[in-house]
Order: C-alpha cells, then structure tokens, then sequence
C-alpha cells in the first residue's frame, strides 16, 4: 500500500502495515509451535487487550475535540452572521471585535496543530503496537461489540487500483455501519419549528445524522477511495448524505464530499467524486448470498457492464454514483423504452457467459427456494397457526396487520408447497428433464423493476449515446442481488409481473394490480425487440443455444434458444457482394421466411414466459416472508416467550415503511390463479373465502 500524504486523514500508515506485516510472521511463527513448546498467553492478551482500549478511549476522546471544536466554530460563525440590534450596539465595544475574533483564530490554528501531532502520535503508536487499527471505542459496548465494530483492513487494496492481474481489485474492510437512526429522507438537515428553534427530537435526529455521515468519512478513509483521503475525518457536518428511496432489501444513499474542499488551498486536485452507498437491511442476511452477489459484480465489471464497485464493508458497499435518473411505473410502458429495456436484456443475457457448474445447479429461482424453504416454513406455520386458532391477538401497530387478513398463502403451507412441488414436476414433464433445461439458462438479472433501471444524462451533447443506435445504451441495469442462470421466460416474466407494481403508490406500494399486466401486443413488442436485436460484442462462445424453432422437434415442447444465427447469419461475406447468388425463390422469400422464423421465437418465448410466471411468484411471495419483521416473532418459532414484552416506542419502531406480508400475499393470489389456469389445481378445491380473491391473467 502506497505511503500516505497526511497522518491526519489517514487511518492506517505505512509504519502500522509493516508492523502489522512483521507481527503477523511473528505471531504465525507462534502458532506452528507445538502446543508444549508455547508459553503461556493469558498475560499476554490481557496486555494487548488494554492497549486495544487505551487507543480506542484516546481516538474517541480526539474525535468528540474535534467535533466540539466544530461546533464552537458553527456557534462563532452563526453568532458573527447575526444582526445587532440597537441594544447591542450600544452595549458593544466595536473596536474590540476584531482583536477577539483574531485571538480566537490564533487559538483555533494552535488547537489545530496540536490535534494533528495527536493524530500523528495515535498513528506512530498503533504501527509500534501493531494494532491493525483504530478501535470503535465506546463505554455502552460489550467486548464482543467492540471486538465487531473495529476497523481491519483485509487488502492492500485501494480504489485507485481498478485492475489488477486482469482482475478487479476491490478494497474490503470489517467495518459495521449503523444506520439504524437514518433511515428518513431528511439527510439530517435543519428543520425550524415555530421560526425559533429546533425540537429535541430534530435536533437529536441531526447529530446522529452527523455521527453518521463522519463514520462513511472514516470508511472511504479505511477503503482509501479515490479523492476521498483529502476530506478532513470531522467535516461530516458540511458534507451531504441523501437517501434515495425504491431499494426494499437495501438503503441506498448518495454520499457527496463537502461544499468548498478544492477552494481550501487544495491546488488543482479535483473534488472527490460522489459516490452511492449501500447499506444492507438486516433481513437480507437470510435471502441473499452476499459473496456470491459480489462475485457476479466482479464478473460484471471485467466485461464493463453496471456501475464500478469502489469498495466493501461488514454491511455494505460503496459503488460509483452514476449522473442518472431512476425509471418510474409508467416509464416499463413506454413503447420506446420497452423496447430499450429489452435491448438490455439481451446484451445482458449475451454478454456474460455462464460457468458449467451453474448450469448444472439447474434455474436459480428454484435453488433459491429450496434454500429458503426451512426458514420460510418456521415463519409461515407460526403465522397460519395464528390464524387458524381464531385468535391472532391484538393488533398494536401497522406490523400486525396481517392477523386480520387470512392466512398469508391464502391456503395452508402443507398445501402450497404441494402446489410449488407439482408445478416442479410439471416443468420437468414440459421440457424432457434437467438436461434439456439447463441449455436453455442464461446469465438473468432476474429483478428488472423500475427502480432497478437508471438512465445515464449524457453530459456532453455531442454524447455517442444520444445517437439513435446506441441510444438504448442510456439505460443501466443496477441490484444485481438476484442475478444468476435463469431461463428467459423467468427474465421476462419477472419484468411483466413489474408491470402491476407501483412500489411509490402511498395508499398500497405493495398492491399487485394485474390488470397492469401488460397486453399480449405489448408483450410481443418486447419479446420483438429483444429477438431482433443484435449485440455488437457478443461474447465469445455465446452462452446461449444456437437453437431455432424449425432446429426443435427432438426437445420437446420447450422454448427455444437465441443463438447468434439463429435467424440467420449476418456475417457471410455474400451478402456484400453484389454478384453473389440469390438465394431460392429471390431475397424477398429469404426476407419472408426470417420473419416467420422470428415470429415463431416470439411466439415460445411469450408462452415460456406464461410459463415461469409462477415459479417468479413463489420465489418472491418466499422473499416477501423472510423480509417480514412480525413483533413476537424471535425467527426460530419460539414466539410467546417475547410476545408483549415491547412498549409502545418499540412497537412503532417495528411498523415498516413496506408491508411485506401483504405482498407475499398478494402475489399469493397471482400463484394460485395461474395454478388453476396451469391445470394444476381446481377452483373447487381451494378454500371458498379465498376464491373471489384469485387474479387470473390468461395471457
């Protein structure tokens, strides 16, 4: 790791590397000592453990001067910009004014310099300690909490280095950042009541939102993002954080450096980029493999496709902040955008190839299932069980609501994992057995709602992207958590499903309206677009099939791949030259027959897509389940052991900002229904309440 310019806003020196370096040989020389030869430790890490906690209390202490020495500077500069009034003229001396006010700037540099050599003591010190890095030191912690939130450095990494062996670098940290008390959308910004001052509850509000944004200071320190170690570790108060809504598994914020670093003697270094910060929800831990979600973004960045991943942490992420807009509800219907969006898809599904041992492992959509399906079975019993027993209990917040909704699948859980194993075996009927499927996988996103499509404002007009052949190019798929081999029908399904969702509707964003569903027309316009469309740069040894509808009658009834041929090469040298030999019955009979041959690979896609709308339903209606925080539920079916022992501020602390439950069971409605239209299940024998309740779409 490169030496670092300032001891002040750096967290790691290269002093503490190489004593960590040498500590690490030393300790490892330790540890393959045989067990008799080892001295006794005990003293040892009751030694280093209080050195651990002298340096976390010294840096805590040097935080909280400077942070007052922050505020001493807002109250002077506040109090300077006030108006005098006539009795404060009159009271004050004004030919005094400027021998204080340069008093308090002589003391405010000397403060500053001290609190430098403090820094650089701290520094010097951890690199002769060894210590790895500054521990979060706090008197309400435990051990273990401390032990958790201390800062380790896992790469010598640095997002200056973007590639490195041909592989993308990303720096990582075991770091946890709590944004447990910034989750509105104010970004902590100052609120007046009543034209005087702020209420306890804003103010508090606020300096979390402080505390918050000078711990995402010290990450991009930790992470050494590029252009980020020249913000001062204090200087969160002056710096922007905004929350963006639409990510229901994460909380995604646009961090941006503070106004008037580069004014600030700072030459002609650029200000640091902005940059977009996720942070993951704590139920995500139960749905999404994160490692693997980071995998796929690295195979992503290697063919230059989404945003560039900067940096890692504990629970989160840091990514590049692209100048774009988000997709809304109406944009998905939108002719033109449609068809841009399905131009996407196929360069997406094109463009990544797949590895062997993810075709092998089958559709992810139903690996996910299965993994998810002893924890969804935990939640589920307890909630049926509470419904069924006719006394659900009081409903004391938003949270509870669904104790008077019926049961969350509309039909008991024995019986709708019945109907997702049914519907299993019915694949496997429809497309001859698992070999026959896995040729027809490719590299899905698998989660195209609006909010996860951006479109880039091309800052320069003369932009290659305002071009109308690349103008599709605007559009960036972003949240790749869900990505893996998935059939195409499970791509578009789960974006026609998108279709019936509007996530900022205040009365129900957790509403499927399947009268949305897009029309058999549109669907084809989509499917049209996405067939017809061509890759400059396909990849090479495509991941898809080179299969045709005419190529098929020994596969089954199955949907066809999308080859780079399949509707005809485009590359043969004859179709340039102006002698070669028409083809049989002349060019327009050649044009005629790829338009029929087109039209018949629409036509499977739109049925194969009819087809995975259910396997997309069970996978979410399972996603909404384990998303759901339910008071009184400890997750492992022992719910009465806590069931009233939360006040009321808990209570309200528990209403989210998303009804989970009510979408896993609206979306139950939209399975049962096509369940019925499948054939696997008759209306007569599901539950009379919930008959009325069934969507059917039968296109």
């Amino acid at each position: 790791m490169p030496e670092l310019g300032s001891s002040r806003t750096s967290i790691l020196t290269q002093t503490s590397l190489e004593a960590l370096s040498s500590h690490t040989s030393s300790q490892s020389l330790h540890n393959s000592q045989p067990d008799g030869a080892r001295p006794h430790s005990s003293p040892h890490h009751h030694h280093h453990h209080q050195l651990d906690r002298f340096v976390a209390q010294v840096a805590d202490w040097l935080e909280r001067e400077r942070v007052k020495k922050q505020n001493r500077r807002s109250r002077k500069v506040h109090s300077s910009k006030r108006k005098p009034t006539k009795d404060d003229s009159d009271k004050t001396d004004t030919h005094q004014q400027p021998e204080r006010h340069r008093a308090y700037s002589i003391d405010s540099q000397s403060s500053d310099v001290s609190l430098d050599r403090l820094q650089k003591i701290i520094d010097d010190g951890m690199g002769t300690l060894g210590l790895r890095g500054i521990p979060h030191y706090s008197p309400k912690l435990g051990k273990k909490s401390q032990r958790r939130r201390s800062i380790t450095m896992q790469r010598t990494a640095s997002s200056d280095t973007e590639w490195h062996d041909g592989d993308v670098l990303v720096p990582s940290c075991d770091a946890v950042l709590d944004n447990s008390k910034t989750l509105g959308y104010s970004g902590g910004k100052p609120s007046v009541e009543d034209g005087t001052s702020l209420s306890s509850r804003k103010e508090k509000e606020r300096r979390a939102w402080i505390t918050f944004k000078n711990e995402i200071i010290k990450l991009a320190h930790t992470l050494r993002l590029k252009g980020w170690r020249r913000v001062p570790l204090d200087s969160g108060e002056s710096m922007d954080v905004t929350r963006l809504s639409g990510a229901l598994t994460n909380a995604v914020y646009v961090v941006s450096p503070p106004e008037g670093m580069v004014t600030r003697g700072e030459g002609n270094k650029r200000t640091p980029a902005k940059l977009l910060l996720r942070v993951y929800g704590p139920q995500a831990d139960h749905i999404i493999d994160r490692e693997n979600e980071l995998s796929v973004l690295r195979r992503l960045a290697r063919k230059r496709i989404g945003p560039r991943l900067l940096g890692t942490f504990t629970n989160g992420r840091f990514e590049q902040y692209l100048n774009a807009v988000t997709l809304t509800a109406a944009d998905l219907r939108d002719p033109d955008t449609s068809k841009q969006i399905a131009k996407r898809m196929r360069e997406l599904h094109d463009g990544i190839e797949l590895l062997d041992e993810e075709r092998d492992d089958g559709p992810k959509v139903l690996r996910n299932w299965d993994n998810w399906l002893e924890r969804a079975t935990r939640v589920v019993t307890y909630l049926d069980q509470k419904i069924l027993s006719g006394d659900p209990g009081p409903i004391r917040s938003p949270a509870d609501t669904w104790k008077q909704r019926g049961l969350v699948c509309g039909v008991e859980w024995g019986t709708f994992t019945e109907l997702v194993n049914k519907y299993r075996r019915f694949l496997n009927d429809h497309y001859g057995g698992p070999s026959i499927l896995r040729e027809h996988l490719v590299f899905a996103h698998s989660d195209t709602q609006y909010g996860n499509i951006l479109r880039v404002v091309p800052d320069d007009k003369k932009s290659p992207l305002l071009q109308p052949n690349y103008e599709h190019k605007q559009l960036v798929v972003i949240d790749f958590e869900y990505s893996a081999a998935n059939t195409r029908g499970l791509e578009f399904a789960n974006h026609f499903t998108e279709w019936c969702y509007n996530y900022h509707n205040e009365d129900a964003p957790f509403a499927c309206d399947t009268r949305a569903y897009p029309t058999p027309d549109e669907q084809r316009r989509f499917i049209r677009a996405y067939v017809n469309h061509r890759p400059e740069f396909p990849h090479p040894g495509a991941s898809t099939p080179n299969l045709t509808p005419l190529a098929t009658p020994t596969q089954g009834p199955s949907t066809p791949g999308l080859g780079a041929t399949s509707l005809g090469s485009t590359s043969s040298i004859k179709e340039f030259m102006l002698d070669s030999r028409a083809p049989p019955g002349g060019w327009k009979e050649e044009e005629k027959r790829r338009e029929e041959q087109a039209e018949s690979q629409v036509e499977a896609l739109v049925e194969e897509a009819r087809i995975w709308r259910v396997a997309n339903s069970a996978f979410w209606i399972a996603w909404g389940v384990l998303q759901a925080k339910i008071p009184g539920f400890d997750g492992d079916g022992d719910a009465d052991a806590v069931d009233g022992n939360k006040g009321e501020e808990e209570e309200a602390e528990a209403a989210e900002e998303f009804d989970y439950l009510a979408y896993a069971q609206d979306r139950a409605m939209f399975f049962l229904g096509d369940c019925v239209l499948l054939g696997l299940v008759r209306v007569e024998d599901l539950p009379e309440g919930i008959r009325g309740k069934l969507t059917f779409v039968d296109y």
